[in-house]
This record gives structure tokens, C-alpha cells and sequence, in this order.
């Protein structure tokens, strides 16, 4: 007998996200001079789309 693979649970909620992007916003802001800064901003703007 064949059964097919359990499906992944998700690891993050869609409150998460909020989180998520709450704190790398404000570690954008801590961060703002440094080259890395632009990665992170990125980062957030990614966030924002999925929550």
C-alpha cells in the first residue's frame, strides 16, 4: 500500500511576519550607514509583500 508524503506544516504564522518585519525595520534604522543596510532593506520590502 502507497500513501503519499504528509504535507510541511508552516514554519512561520502570518503574525510572524509582522514580527519579522517590525524588527528589521528597526535594525534597518540601527544600521542605516553601513553597505550592508541596503540587504536588510531589502529584506523588509521582501516582508511587507507577504504580510
Amino acid at each position: 500500500m502507497q500513501t503519499e508524503p504528509q504535507r510541511s506544516r508552516a514554519v512561520f504564522s502570518t503574525e510572524d511576519f509582522g514580527l519579522l518585519k517590525e524588527a528589521v525595520g528597526e535594525y534597518v534604522r540601527k544600521i542605516a550607514e553601513e553597505s550592508r543596510s541596503a540587504k536588510f532593506s531589502n529584506l523588509y520590502h521582501r516582508l511587507g509583500r507577504l504580510g
